[in-house]
């Protein structure tokens, strides 16, 4: 599957789901979550998920490594232009507007250096078996992952398990460290 056919299926995909059935998943992956076996996180980054995409939701996942990972800073990105994203770090007093993608983003705050993030929630539409990710098309996350250290652990978050390949991977698409289904751990 190329990843023009995987947008397409997996948004067709999504569409189909409703509200019991998300709920439901969205708690089985943190459950499966809870099983990964990380070291202590420092700074973990995460997308702001967007409900009407039916995206999988890292927050409960960021709670749960609050919990376990006690003064772990939290950091979510803010689009700057067509090409850049910065990553803001944020608390419970950060405001939020909605950026010209319909995405909400910090309006301000301290930016942090993807050099010191320890793991990166990485947002997706399908995922292969080796770990090669088909995002939303723009390109911001794979430049952001060149930024971070080599060792940085980038954990995507999927309703669905993995296709076979991806067709027409780059040399630039940097794959995922783990991915979390309702089902399972994928880990590569």
């Amino acid at each position: 599957m190329t990843k023009k056919e995987a947008r397409q299926y997996f948004r067709g995909k999504r569409a189909e789901i409703n509200t019991a059935q998300m709920a439901k998943w969205k708690d089985l992956i943190l459950i499966q979550f809870q099983k990964a076996e990380l070291p202590f996180l420092n700074s973990v980054h995460h997308f702001l998920s967007i409900e009407e995409k039916k995206e999988p939701d890292p927050k409960p996942l960021i709670r749960y490594l609050e919990f376990t990972n006690p003064g772990m800073r939290i950091i979510v990105p803010k689009v700057v232009d067509i090409e850049t994203m910065v990553h803001v770090l944020v608390n419970d007093h950060t405001e939020y507007g909605e950026n010209e993608l319909g995405i909400l983003e910090p309006v301000e705050g301290e930016l942090v250096d993807p050099i010191d993030l320890d793991l990166v929630f990485v947002p997706l539409l399908a995922f292969d078996e080796e770990g090669n990710r088909v995002g939303y098309g723009k390109g911001y996350y794979d430049r952001f992952l060149t930024a971070c250290r080599p060792d940085v652990i980038k954990v995507g978050l999927s309703f669905f398990p993995p296709i076979g390949k991806i067709e027409d991977t780059d040399t630039w698409d940097i794959p995922l460290t783990y991915c979390i289904t309702p089902e399972r751990i994928y880990e590569f």
